[in-house]
């Protein structure tokens, strides 16, 4: 290879590198990260299983609500330390496409409870259950 050749070719691998990655984009990923990841991670499925089996709560609707917190910080952890997603990584183009994916489940999720809601309280408008059960107990 001439040296015009050689410094072309090295001008031309230097350029792809440079158009490929960014200086802020690389991911630093150490074992560290994802041990600190999976202790987490087993804490926040180890504290709610022990909330149901040792019947903490005695409502049940305040278990859940606990159970859906912790789900939602191990969503989170999970986010963060296994998929290394954070403002930086791509441009922002993978927090732009979380908060859209966000926004859609919780239109689909509104919906579907607005929807069931009102097929609920709209199926058969007239028949009450107590008149239906008083009439069966006369017969």
């Amino acid at each position: 290879m001439s040296a015009h050749q050689h410094d072309h070719h090295d001008h031309h691998d230097h350029h792809d590198h440079h158009d490929h990655h960014d200086e802020g984009d690389e991911v630093h990923v150490s074992m560290r990260d994802y041990a600190v990841g999976f202790v987490l991670s087993v804490i926040l499925t180890a504290v709610p299983f022990a909330l149901v089996m040792g019947n903490v709560f005695n409502n049940s609707v305040t278990t859940a609500l606990v159970i859906l917190g912790f789900g939602a910080v191990q969503i989170v952890v999970h986010m963060v330390y296994f998929l290394h997603m954070n403002s930086k990584s791509e441009g922002g183009w993978t927090m732009l496409a979380l908060m859209f994916t966000l926004i859609l489940v919780v239109i689909t999720l509104v919906g579907s409870i607005w929807v069931m809601f009102h097929l609920n309280s709209n199926m058969m408008p007239g028949m009450n259950h107590e008149a239906i059960e008083s009439i069966q107990q006369l017969k």
